[in-house]
Parts: C-alpha cells; structure tokens; sequence
C-alpha cells in the first residue's frame, strides 16, 4: 500500500483507477478553467504567523456548523455523479463523515438517492437541491429529504444556467457511460473500478429516476437535465422553497458583497462563499479571495462558509482566519473515494485534520476562536475591489 501523506497522494491513485470521463469531471472547470485554478493556488498568498512558546497541550478543531457539533470546520460538499467515481459512493462518503464527526451533503444529482443514504447512516445528513422548472418534482425532493430526516438544505443558486466545461463534452460524460470504442478501452484498464460498478445496481441518477415525470432511463434523463434548471429563480422563489422545508436552509453559491446581502431577506442560517468550483463563471474571483468582502458586509449578520479549492488543512485554517465558521471539501474527498472507496475519504479527513491541527499549533491557537485575521497575513488588495 502507498504512504498517503497529502490530498495530492490521493488524486494520484484516484487518475489511475477512475475512468478519464469521471477522472475529467471531477478535475476541470468551465471554459479556460482560470477560476478553478485559482480557487487553489490563491490560498498560496495568504500567509501564517508563527508564534512561539505558547502552551500547545489540550488542542481541539471541535467546532460547529448551523449549530451542529463538528469534528473539525469542514462538511463534504455536494458533488453529482459520486457513485461513479466509486460504486455506491455516496453511501461510502456519507459513511465516513458520520463516522469522522463532520457533516454530509448529498447532492441532487447522486448515483445513490436519498433514501439509499439514509438506509445506510444512523445521523442526520444535508441534502443539496437544484431549482428545476418542475415544481413538483422539487416539492417531492424536499418531502423526501424531509422523510429522511435530513438536517438542512442546501440551496445552489449559481447552477440556473450550466457553464460549459470542454471536457465533458468531448468525453460525452454520462451514467453509467456509453459504450463507446473509446471508453470501453479506458475501462478495460480500470478494471477494479469495473469489478465494483458490477456489484451495484445503483449505476444512474437515483434521486431523479423514476421519480421527475417522464424520467424512466439515461436517455430521456440527459434531455430532462439539459432542460429542467429554472432559470426564472429569483429570492421570492428561493424564500418560498425555505418557507417549504420549514427547517435550517444554507445558500450556496454567494460571491458578490451585495448577493450576501440579499440573502439575509429570505432568513438563511448560513450562507456558502462558493464559484461552483470554477465550474460555472469562468473569469470570477476565486472563492477565497471572495470571502473577506462577504464578510465585512454580513459577517456579523449570518453563519458565513466557503467552499472551494481546499487541498489541505492549511487551507481550511486560512479560510476560517478570514472569518468563515465552516468549510467544505468536494475534490479532495473525491479523490480519496475515487483511490480507496469509504477508507479513502477517511484517509483525506485525517490528512486535513492533522494539517489543521499541526498548524493551528504552530501559529499559537489551542480551539478555533481563537483563529483570526491575528493568524494570517494577508497581501494588499487581496479580495473583492469594486472598479
């Protein structure tokens, strides 16, 4: 077995035993992909204070999120097509966050349902919703997340309009995937990936399925996605929908100082700094250079988090330094999944634990409190400047 040290050790094995369409998907961003890049390699000018001779004994990253106790400041962001990069994945990932302490989130476009992850976890889970033009299918949605005891719902508001990503157009991404000359070369070497598809039954979107009207096979769900975003969603819309659910509600996909503002009038427990992982408006400021102006607009007003291009535990310390109560890791749990099914997403908690833990020591902190713009530095006119 190889010595998993970092994140980047298991995107390694994750390449060479996922399929490229699923490999791609998970690896690219909209266009010429500069936001996706920079959601990472931005985290690189913000840098930490050492400080010294301070009793480091009795540490803890206990913390919470919407007022749920966490192991540590990070939830598992919602991330569609799970179940391909490992069979039955979204069972496996929401197994071993439960198991971690940190929270699950479920995406509307999973391999398993609702009710698969539900049968296999004993705690609550958050469940991601997408707006879609059949109203009823989202009102079924959120009376089945409801059904599953789900504890939150997430709401994306940047998806009304997918951004196009060039790579999963060219590879005709699909679950399960089309068998193509092409791809059934590639799978022909990801043999142990194919040997776990093989146990399963769950190999297409279950949440949609047979359950959106008209949806019964692969075929007629790629039109169905193609079609259904709603792209008349406004923040009646979105107040309506949490009116609905009548329970803890985070918006997800908050960038701009004025949206965050305009997400306090529909009452939402928390909010999501988040670009879709670069994945929708090529161009935007990264995620971490978006969240000090969020902050300074509505930090005192409402649970600020922020999602994107987290690789490590440093960088869910800068993040919370900056003034987020939560963060969320989509990639890196996914390449662990992708590497060692449920124990590779344990493995990539306990890669960002011990960073965060390791480093939170060498800058003078004992608990999270204590973290602070105090803990970094940051360079000037780094973050959001109107022109």
């Amino acid at each position: 077995m190889p010595v998993i040290t970092n994140i980047d050790d298991l995107k390694q094995i994750f390449r060479r035993r996922v399929p490229k369409m699923f490999y791609d998907y998970a690896e690219s961003g909209s266009w010429t992909e500069q936001t996706f890049r920079e959601n990472v390699s931005d985290f690189q000018d913000i840098r930490l204070r050492q400080r010294v001779a301070v009793d480091m004994t009795g540490r803890s990253t206990a913390s919470q999120m919407i007022g749920e106790d966490v192991a540590m400041p990070v939830a598992l962001a919602p991330v569609g097509f799970t179940g391909m990069q490992c069979a039955d994945g979204e069972i496996k990932a929401a197994r071993a966050a439960e198991k971690f302490g940190v929270p699950y989130t479920l995406s509307t476009m999973s391999i398993c349902s609702i009710e698969d992850v539900a049968a296999h976890t004993t705690k609550p889970f958050w469940f991601q919703l997408y707006t879609m033009k059949d109203t009823g299918f989202v009102s079924s949605l959120i009376q089945r997340a409801k059904d599953a005891k789900c504890s939150a719902l997430v709401i994306t508001l940047d998806l009304q309009i997918l951004g196009q990503r060039h790579k999963d157009l060219k590879n005709g991404l699909s679950a399960p995937p089309k068998p193509t000359l092409a791809n059934m070369i590639d799978l022909a070497t990801k043999w142990q990936w194919g040997l776990g598809m093989l146990g399963t039954k769950r190999r297409t979107f279950g949440n949609i399925v047979g359950h959106a009207s008209g949806v019964k096979d692969t075929s007629s769900l790629s039109e169905w996605t193609a079609n259904g975003f709603d792209h008349t969603l406004d923040w009646d819309k979105i107040a309506k929908i949490k009116d609905e659910w009548g329970g803890k509600v985070i918006l997800k996909g908050i960038l701009d100082p004025e949206d965050a503002k305009a997400a306090l009038s529909v009452g939402a427990d928390a909010i999501v700094v988040s670009n879709h992982g670069g994945r929708q408006l090529d161009g935007a400021l990264s995620s971490i250079r978006a969240l000090p102006a969020i902050m300074d607009a509505v930090g005192d007003q409402i649970e600020v988090h922020m999602d994107g291009g987290i690789r490590s535990g440093q960088d869910v310390l800068k993040a919370i330094a900056l003034g987020a109560k939560g963060t969320y890791i989509g990639r890196s749990y996914v390449y662990g999944l992708g590497a060692q099914g449920e124990a590779g997403v344990t493995k990539a908690l306990e890669v960002i634990y011990k960073e965060m833990d390791t480093t939170m020591a060498l800058c003078g902190h004992r608990k999270i409190p204590e973290i602070g713009r105090q803990t970094i530095l940051l360079p000037e006119k780094f973050g959001y400047e109107y022109s």
